[in-house]
């Protein structure tokens, strides 16, 4: 077998060094359009803090590694164009602009996704900037060293929130500019009202419900222009979201989703023969929505790479799914959410009912710490939980994995009653915050 492979990252190597682990021999090519391999996207914004010293901090196997050491043709600077499913030839140049093919018996499109800028006049001037790759990070980190004290984040997602936090944490003048309603539209306006409120604490200028027109200024950015005012700015970074690279398999007849995600099934196989497609390119299956969903997360990339790598070595196991969890720090702040917000239960037509409280991380007796906010969806008629958000300082990451494996599980509220939870003072209640949620639904 010949496998092939779109994509140097996360999906891409996770399921090379499976079929190498798996496969007597194998023949890989690995075709990256980058230069780096394996290396954590989502520690990029603690560059520009400072909380990670170096890029070469976030990379986890060097190219040569797996060339020498895995005997896997991993190149650089390689970007795929096209894609013949009949002749099973994958096109596209190389470095030195000169076009190459390969042959393939098997094909893993693992190409991830690239952030999202909107047709603004003036995207394209100087001091504009996305986050996604190291020599994204490396580019702002030397724009950022001239005379620039005010910055502009445009999205108040995962990306927005941490570069905010960041720029801040070095002593910038940070503006957060979003069209939505509350920061991170990942939970209800509820949980997100608190975390305006955190931004605005930190000394961040958050404006909210504007959307962005246009960006101006003569060679360099000097101004963002919205529906409603005109902000002055040095720098600015686009963090609106992101869209799979998945335009080189236009032609083929590949199914995909209205987000552009190719759709694979549990096997990781997409509908054309020998074609495979894992992480931020593809789909993944939500547990709880009981469909296919888009949410490219790093998590994700691994463990559906991983699925492809033995699958393709013969070992047909299937993705299990996802419930949609996720934690962020943001400041003082930590915000956690794992299955479905009141708005998701409610856009996925879902009987739903939420019960709402505050409760320390540890005893209240222990800890003088600010309780933590907890919003928790449940189906009413069975009481399955459907899903938990919660805002706060200590303790968060604890319970939103608590909830995230009851929700693998899929339990009912009276089932949180009987886990054994790990108590004593200084890190819990006799009864977990989770718990005590639970105790409030009848």
């Amino acid at each position: 077998m010949k496998l092939v492979v779109i994509g140097g990252d996360a999906a891409g190597m996770s399921a090379a060094m499976q079929v190498v682990r798996n496969t007597e021999n194998p023949e890989i090519v690995v075709l990256e359009r980058g230069e780096i391999y394996s290396y954590g996207q989502c520690g990029l914004p603690y560059v520009i803090g400072g909380d990670v010293s170096s890029t070469d901090d976030l990379i986890a196997r060097k190219v040569e590694t797996f060339r020498e050491k895995y005997g896997i043709d991993a190149r650089i600077n390689h970007e795929v164009t096209s894609v013949d499913c009949d002749k099973r030839m994958v096109y596209g140049t190389d470095g030195k602009g000169e076009d190459f093919e390969e042959s393939y018996d098997e094909l893993l499109v693992a190409s991830g996704a690239s952030p999202v800028v909107p047709p603004w006049k003036g995207r394209d001037l100087e001091g504009v900037h996305v986050l996604k790759t190291i020599p994204d990070v490396e580019k702002i980190v030397e724009d950022t060293d001239g005379d620039v004290t005010r910055v502009t984040v445009i999205g108040s997602g995962y990306i927005g929130l941490e570069v905010a936090e960041n720029f801040k944490d070095i002593g910038k003048d940070v503006h957060l500019i979003s069209r939505s309603d509350h920061p991170a539209s990942m939970v209800d306006e509820d949980m997100g009202e608190m975390i305006a409120e955190e931004a605005r604490k930190q000394g961040v200028h958050l404006t909210l419900r504007e959307s962005v027109e246009r960006l101006e200024g003569d060679d360099r950015v000097g101004k963002v222009v919205t529906d409603k005012g005109e902000y002055e700015t040095d720098l600015v970074i686009v963090a609106t979201g992101v869209a799979p690279n998945v335009g080189f398999m236009t032609g083929t007849g590949v199914h995909t989703t209205e987000s552009g995600a190719i759709e694979v099934n549990r096997f990781m196989e997409t509908n054309l023969p020998h074609i495979y497609a894992a992480g931020d390119c593809a789909v993944q299956y939500h547990r709880i929505k009981e469909r296919n969903d888009y949410v490219p997360l790093g998590t994700h990339a691994n463990k559906q790479g991983r699925i492809a790598g033995l699958v393709l070595s013969g070992k047909r196991q299937t993705f299990k799914g996802i419930v949609g969890t996720s934690v962020l720090k943001f400041f003082d702040l930590t915000i956690g959410k794992t299955g479905l917000s009141e708005e998701e239960a409610k856009k996925e037509n879902i009987p739903y009912e939420t019960v709402f409280l505050k409760s320390t991380h540890a005893a209240g007796y222990y800890t003088d710490e600010p309780p933590m906010s907890i919003k928790m969806t449940y189906q009413p008629e069975t009481q399955q939980v459907l899903g938990i958000q919660i805002v706060g300082t200590y303790g968060v990451d604890k319970r939103i994995d608590v909830i995230a494996t009851a929700l693998y599980h899929e339990m009912k509220t009276d089932d949180l009653l009987d886990l054994d939870l790990a108590y004593a003072p200084p890190y819990n209640s006799v009864w977990d915050p989770v718990q005590q949620a639970a105790r409030r639904i009848k």
